[in-house]
């Protein structure tokens, strides 16, 4: 299980407590230190099973200077979408968690964190 996160969020804060609370095993990804690349992007939102502007935080200063509440939400404009997070990964909404089964949550809430960790593999 990896968690991306950014220190400075309060949200992020509250589901790595919760993780070592429930004595997840996992591991933690500053991703704006760490830049996720477009590849792994598009992983994460198969994971997710979420389109990129699903998981875009819109509200960010770099998304009002690059216009995205004008961009398509289309399958032709998907790349650019992916292209526009990786160049700028403040943009990627978080915490998001990739499950142990192949899946993974936007886990901003409480219930979206327990939801990750009920897709933990049992222990052999």
């Amino acid at each position: 299980m990896e968690i991306w996160i950014n220190p400075a969020c309060s949200k992020c804060r509250s589901a790595l407590t919760l993780l070592d609370a429930e004595g997840a095993d996992y591991t933690v990804r500053r991703y704006l230190e760490d830049v996720p690349s477009q590849g792994e992007i598009r992983e994460v939102l198969e994971r997710l099973g979420l389109e990129p502007w699903d998981i875009t935080r819109t509200g960010e200063a770099a998304a009002g200077e690059l216009g995205l509440k004008e961009w398509p939400r289309d399958a032709g404009s998907r790349e650019r979408w992916i292209a526009a997070l990786a160049e700028h990964p403040r943009l990627i909404q978080r915490p998001i968690i990739t499950a142990e089964d192949g899946t993974a949550v936007v886990a901003r809430s409480e219930e979206a964190v327990r939801d990750a960790l009920s897709r933990r593999t049992p222990d052999a």
